[in-house]
């Protein structure tokens, strides 16, 4: 894992969605399912919805950075893909009933910057250890 930053990535991002997805759990008891608002998980709006989709994208994050680099690197891209979709659809949800994951604007910023990473990461190579040798 030290020589893939897929891998250090997806394991990192995975354990801290992980513990964000449980977090979010004490702070939203009596708060709808689909609840288009929210209570506050530091600065971020979170639902019981937004707590398992956390909790879903920790596990394969985690799950793909312990497994391999090319899957760690699918995993990395695939995520980075739907944070970007969700950056920048949840800036028109807002104030909308369609908000079911309950998004705030810190929200979509933070989606934004873990998609900009995670594609990052994802669509680069790592090095292999012959490669780093040379």
């Amino acid at each position: 894992m030290r020589t893939s930053p897929n891998r250090l990535i997806a394991t990192v991002f995975g354990a801290v969605y992980l513990l964000v997805g449980l977090l979010g759990f004490a702070v939203t008891s009596g708060v709808g399912f689909f609840a288009t608002e929210g209570n506050n998980l530091i600065i971020f709006e979170v639902n019981p919805l937004h707590n398992v989709i956390h909790l879903a994208i920790g596990a394969a994050l985690l799950s793909a950075g312990l497994k391999n680099t090319t899957t760690a690197r699918t995993v990395n891209a695939a995520v980075g893909g739907v944070y970007l979709l969700v950056g920048v659809v949840g800036l028109f949800l807002l104030s909308s009933p369609l908000n079911i994951i309950a998004l705030n604007g810190a929200d979509n910023v933070l989606h934004l910057a873990s998609a900009v990473l995670l594609l990052g990461v994802g669509l680069s190579l790592d090095k292999s250890p012959a490669t780093a040798r040379a």
